[in-house]
């Protein structure tokens, strides 16, 4: 086999942007879209593929997943990254909030690995990984529509890993806690037991160990990076 492709949605910027250049180190081709056009800027620098697009768009993935497979036949490894979906007081979110929310958080990821899932039966392998939310399963008042969104897409990795994992098709979630692509504040801070923000780049580590080889036996798992964070099993 030849290189290996990695897809990152939403990576013109933060987490999803340091998974692209970390991916591309380890020696990756990426295509990379984004909605701003930070991610073709990202994709020129790193020698891959940019699709200035929104990953709301199934058109705008099908350009982007079209071009991977043009150019290089094949996709290993595919990071759904996300936007900001509605903040709100629970019940002052409307229907249309809690809509947006499932669009940005659930649906994302639903799009693209519909697209690429078929890909990667046919070459016998592949990896997915979701960049989801600490807070997936603890929710936490600032953040209604991303909890609620993630927490279904929990549900949905683990019977797509149940499904896919004879075709040797894995899909995991990466839940960030405070990360250092957010503005800081000194009351989060304290509230880590590690003390520190996270780096986006520990978060793209993370998404790169398993898009590896050696995490070839992990599938259907939330992984907390969080700085210890959150505590329940």
């Amino acid at each position: 086999m030849g290189d290996k492709v990695a897809i990152i949605t939403a990576g013109g910027s933060g987490m999803g942007a340091a998974a692209a250049r970390r991916l591309a180190a380890d020696g990756f081709k990426v295509a990379v879209l984004s909605s701003s056009g930070k991610g073709e800027a990202l994709a020129e620098e790193l020698g891959g593929i940019g699709v200035t697009g929104s990953n709301q768009s199934a058109e705008d993935l099908e350009r982007l997943v079209s071009r991977t497979m043009e150019r290089w036949g094949r996709i290993d490894a595919l990071v759904n990254s996300a936007g900001h979906g509605p903040r709100k007081g629970l019940l002052e979110l409307t229907d249309e909030d809690w809509h947006k929310g499932i669009e940005v958080y659930f649906l994302n990821v639903v799009r693209a690995v519909r697209l690429v899932t078929p890909v990667m039966v046919g070459q016998k392998g592949g990896t997915i990984i979701n960049i989801s939310t600490a807070w997936a399963f603890e929710p936490s008042p600032m953040f209604p529509t991303s909890a609620v969104a993630r927490a279904g897409l929990a549900s949905f990795t683990k019977l797509f890993a149940d499904q896919y994992a004879a075709d040797n098709v894995r899909m995991n979630n990466v839940l960030p806690g405070w990360i250092d692509s957010l503005p800081a504040t000194e009351e989060r801070r304290q509230g880590v037991p590690m003390a520190r923000y996270g780096k986006s780049e520990e978060i793209a580590a993370t998404v790169a160990f398993l898009a590896s080889d050696g995490a070839g036996y992990i599938t259907g798992q939330n992984i907390r990076v969080d700085g210890g964070l959150m505590r329940s099993v």
